[in-house]
């Protein structure tokens, strides 16, 4: 639905909204006839959510496309993924609130391994430490370019933030990351004839990178994608009218939200940290969003158990939440990310929304075999799921005489 058309349906309410983000929350099963992380979890109070509220599955972009967190969070929030396109280097740079000027080209990092062939083998380094990722952006700060300057900033674990700054620069520079193991980091290029400055400084950098970070195995190499520049878009306030709060200890999340133009609660990643900032500021806004990350992180590491066990943690808060008295509760992922596959997948992703006024279904359970009976169906386009939530905290006018 367009935020334009959405945007003159606002009307002001006093009402409150939990909007919970379980990051990659979708799975698959371990052997051919057994259950998906979620299914597989012991999770009472969802179920009893699920019970009260309406299910279903979302596509957080389409049929059978397989979304990036940013895309498939933009549609969570509204904004129609395709539409308002943005690359990671933005978000991360507002995660670690570096402030981007109107010429930067930004580019999310991420410190990886490579063989002595150059061949990527693991492309997160072994998850180093966020301390060894800032030895060694102190080391590649040290990166000369001509006529452009270069900041390097530690985001998180393996993770970095690139900027570019200077005249002349073009944002339209394809990623060097092959997003799997087994082979070369690519070699950027673009589909732009203005873009030849911004891919000769780039690619004089990561050759000067592969040099100075060839002594420091695991993170010998460096692999970059999402190149963008800062957007003007239009503000999540603006359109929905609420008072929004982000509450998400990942530079990439925080950045996101900072972006539509959310208030960002400062937390750290664990989920009785989120629980207590959320609590701490429950009467200074309307709606806020709680992100989990571990999920996503147990997904990309193969690790079946642990997603199943972070499951099982959330749903330990869930009985926190309802006591806040919240008039509305919705509780999905942004995408699947199956142990099976270590990655993101394009299958549908769970959600229940729960409010007093919504029209409960005959599901009883919050996991993916269940909720595709579910009311909200099995192929809801992920950019609905807010006039749903603002139709049911009674913040939407009727359309029409």
């Amino acid at each position: 639905m367009e935020l334009e058309f959405i945007k003159t349906l606002i009307k002001p309410a006093d009402t409150k909204i939990i909007f919970l983000v379980i990051d990659g929350l979708g799975g698959l099963p371990l052997k051919p006839l057994g259950g998906t992380e979620l299914e597989t979890a012991v999770t009472p109070y969802l179920d009893e959510l699920a019970g009260e509220g309406i299910c279903g599955l979302h596509q957080p972009v389409g049929p059978g496309v397989t979304p990036g967190s940013g895309p498939s969070h933009l549609a969570l929030f509204g904004y129609d993924p395709i539409r308002y396109q943005i690359g990671r280097g933005v978000l991360s740079a507002l995660g670690i609130d570096f402030e981007l000027q109107e010429q930067d080209v930004a580019a999310r990092g991420n410190f990886c391994t490579i063989d002595e062939k150059g061949i990527v083998k693991d492309r997160r380094a072994g998850r180093i430490s966020t301390e060894k990722n800032r030895q060694l952006c102190e080391k590649l700060s040290q990166i000369n370019i001509p006529d452009v300057e270069i900041f390097v900033r530690t985001v998180k674990e393996h993770r970095f933030l690139l900027v570019l700054r200077g005249q002349g620069l073009s944002d339209d520079i394809s990623d060097t990351d092959p997003q799997q193991t087994g082979k070369e980091p690519l070699i950027p290029g673009s589909s732009s004839s203005q873009a030849g400055k911004a891919l000769d400084a780039l690619n004089d950098f990561v050759d000067k990178a592969k040099v100075l970070l060839s002594e420091h195995h695991p993170a010998n190499m460096i692999l970059l994608r999402g190149f963008a520049r800062l957007p003007q878009w239009p503000s999540f306030q603006d359109v929905f009218g609420l008072q929004a709060a982000a509450i998400a200890g990942y530079p990439m999340y925080k950045g996101l939200a900072k972006l539509l133009g959310m208030h960002v609660l400062q937390t750290d990643p664990e989920i009785e940290s989120e629980l207590q900032i959320l609590k701490k500021y429950w009467s200074d806004y309307d709606f806020f969003y709680v992100h989990v990350k571990a999920t996503d992180s147990a997904g990309e590491d193969g690790d079946f158990d642990r997603k199943v066990k972070v499951i099982e943690k959330v749903d330990t808060i869930v009985p926190a939440l309802r006591e806040l008295k919240p008039d509305v509760i919705l509780i999905t992922g942004d995408h699947s990310t199956p142990a099976t596959l270590r990655y993101h997948s394009w299958h549908p992703v769970p959600v229940v929304l729960w409010s007093k006024n919504c029209r409960a279904d005959a599901v009883g359970k919050f996991d993916e075999r269940t909720c595709i009976s579910g009311g909200l169906g099995c192929n809801l386009p992920a950019v609905d799921l807010m006039p749903l939530i603002l139709a049911n905290a009674g913040r939407l006018e009727k359309f029409g005489a």
